[in-house]
């Protein structure tokens, strides 16, 4: 069975390293997968972004205004578009040129562990990553998919969706493996959409779901409330 708990650190005769010294003993008795977190340390998010600024401008929003309780000690991306914006928050901005991938995600690696993240976050980041990043980072990098998974995975899921006539479509956050927009999923959501919506209608639409979907996710992840098992989350909401 899987169980989360929070407790008041106040309410302890001790402080949380002698709580975790003490667990430890009945964790390994009954053979407990287990980990303790502080909420009051925020965790470190390091996103990457490339030109569409929807996702960021949702999280960065967030984020002022203390609904997100994180860090974000920099900005990540491929393009320089959005420079402008996110210095205009006091956020540092990182180029990185994408000719040389590998060395290009060598650098990403290195300035996510530069800025000491605890997670990675692909908010609308448009290049794939390779399976030795995704193998580094279990369980810390998130990306945000604009549609419904499994359904249309890959590139340009909202033309897919148009060609296959669905009546729903919709946006994915997950975890990233090195299987393409296959892990585990922490949130979904859907929108209707009808046969008169043309290929940019659904873009449109989709941009306020994976906004929220992104949103709902992380929130999730910052607060310690997700478990991975195998391919499948538990989500204490």
């Amino acid at each position: 069975f899987f169980m989360r708990q929070e407790i008041r650190a106040d309410s302890l005769p001790f402080d949380a390293e002698e709580f975790r010294r003490r667990f430890a003993v009945m964790a390994d008795e009954f053979g407990m997968d287990w980990q303790l977190t502080d909420s009051a340390i925020k965790k470190r998010l390091v996103v990457l972004v490339s030109k569409q600024a929807h996702c960021l401008d949702d999280l960065l929003y967030r984020w002022r205004s203390g609904e997100l309780q994180v860090d974000i000690p920099c900005v990540i991306s491929n393009h320089e578009d959005l420079r402008s914006f996110v210095e205009w928050h006091g956020i540092l901005f990182i180029h990185v040129d994408m000719q040389d991938k590998a060395a290009a995600f060598e650098r990403i690696a290195a300035l996510f562990d530069q800025h000491r993240g605890d997670c990675m976050v692909l908010a609308r980041f448009m290049q794939i990553l390779p399976p030795s990043l995704c193998q580094r980072l279990p369980g810390r990098i998130i990306n945000i998919h604009h549609s419904f998974l499994p359904s249309f995975a890959g590139a340009k899921p909202y033309h897919q969706a148009y060609q296959r006539g669905v009546k729903l479509i919709g946006a994915t956050c997950h975890y990233v493996t090195d299987a393409l927009d296959a892990g585990p999923i922490i949130e979904q959501d859907t929108v209707r959409i009808d046969h008169g919506d043309t290929p940019d209608d659904l873009v449109r639409y989709g941009r306020d779901i994976e906004k929220t979907v992104l949103a709902r996710g992380l929130r999730y992840h910052v607060e310690d409330r997700v478990l991975v098992c195998g391919n499948k989350t538990i989500v204490f909401r």
